[in-house]
């Protein structure tokens, strides 16, 4: 009888394992749900990378705008200042020819090659003659003492 309750209470519990697992591992719904779920995100990912590039993009844009706005207003104010004020004034401003207002002015120190392209700034101050230490000498800034006999 003992025998006969264990194989029974055995046969219960694998039907029950079998009717739980079923429902939670093999729901299709709960599947096409999860599936669905995933679905919407990757949409909504995608509509949110495209606003962000949108957003990038307009807002290039204006700044370019801006930045043309300034240019005109400051061209504006250099030639009114030639025209209406004193040397003084207007030799403060640049000068609102056809030179460009924000154009790079290369000194014979920065083109070194001749072929008019703009070097990367240095990281490191250039040395004013041959003789002067650099700033990555180990004795950069120190004074040198002359050492006596005394010592």
């Amino acid at each position: 009888m003992l025998w006969l309750t264990g194989i029974g209470f055995l046969a219960i519990g694998i039907a029950i394992g079998y009717f739980l697992a079923g429902r939670v591992i093999n729901n299709p719904s709960k599947i096409g749900e999860l599936e669905q779920q995933l679905q919407d995100l990757q949409r909504s990912n995608s509509r949110y990378r495209d606003e962000v590039s949108e957003h990038f993009s307009t807002t290039a844009e204006l700044v370019q705008q801006m930045t043309e706005s300034y240019k005109d207003v400051y061209q504006h104010l250099a030639g009114g200042a030639q025209d209406l004020c004193n040397g003084e004034v207007a030799s403060k401003l640049l000068p609102a020819s056809s030179e460009p207002v924000f154009g790079r002015i290369q000194s014979d120190e920065d083109e070194e090659d001749g072929d008019g392209e703009m070097q990367a700034p240095k990281d490191y101050a250039p040395r004013q003659n041959a003789s002067q230490t650099g700033a990555l000498s180990e004795d950069f800034g120190l004074e040198k003492v002359k050492e006596t006999e005394e010592d």
